[in-house]
């Protein structure tokens, strides 16, 4: 972080110390700022529990002021999510920009990938969310709602793809929901196995697994999707 863009902020407890000025003008500055939010409320809501956190006390710890704070979130459940924003057009322009002849199974899981750093790029606020969104009913219910919106851009963009294959729709969704469902138990196990920076690799390693459970390949029938289905499904369930 540097110091010329941005003033740190309080002590990771929630001190109100370290407010000053910074500047989020340039798209690099408004990252930095939104992720110095997300790490003040990841350690208030930790040190204090999310009830006894305002919105007034993560701005303060983050060094702004709370009308800087409503610049970037609407309310405090969605300080502590990554960037889903950024992550939902990080897929839709991976398939906007993808090759015509790309085949779509390596196609999918690039997509998929793009995200992994929102989640992995900080592994100790990511072990912290984690914990957060198990605990807090409000932040577990952002966060759900917000895995429909990936499943449901998978599913835009796989459909139109498979327009004119037999079940494609049904694929489509299928895939989607294979996914979607891969991506957060590749993030379980990472975190599982110490959520380390060492451990990233191996977590999209364990993501690209799901390869083979999607309906994807040439020739599979409805029952064979039906069967990966299942599959994924009993995969879930471990």
């Amino acid at each position: 972080m540097s110091e010329t863009t941005v003033t740190r902020r309080g002590t990771a407890a929630g001190g109100a110390g370290g407010v000053g000025k910074r500047s989020g003008r340039s798209a690099e500055g408004r990252a930095e700022l939104r992720r110095d939010l997300v790490r003040a409320a990841v350690d208030l809501f930790t040190a204090r529990g999310y009830d006894d956190t305002t919105v007034d006390d993560i701005a303060a710890a983050a060094g702004v002021g709370r009308r800087t704070f409503f610049r970037y979130f609407a309310g405090k459940e969605d300080a502590v999510s990554p960037d889903h924003e950024l992550g939902l057009a990080r897929i839709a322009e991976v398939f906007e920009t993808a090759h015509p002849a790309e085949p779509l199974l390596p196609l999918t899981l690039r997509a998929g990938e793009t995200v992994f750093d929102l989640y992995l790029s900080e592994p100790d606020t990511a072990r912290k969310r984690f914990a957060l969104v198990h605990a807090v009913p409000a932040l577990r219910d952002r966060e759900a709602a917000m895995v429909h919106h990936y499943r449901r851009l998978f599913t835009r963009e796989l459909t139109a793809r498979l327009s004119g294959v037999e079940d494609g729709d049904l694929r489509a969704a299928v895939t989607a929901a294979a996914v979607v469902a891969a991506h957060n138990q590749a993030l379980r196990r990472w975190l599982a196995d110490g959520g380390t920076a060492e451990g990233v690799p191996a977590c999209v390693v364990h993501f690209r697994k799901v390869a083979d459970l999607l309906p994807l390949h040439e020739g599979p029938d409805l029952e064979q999707v039906t069967r990966r289905l299942e599959q994924v499904a009993r995969a879930l369930e471990r």
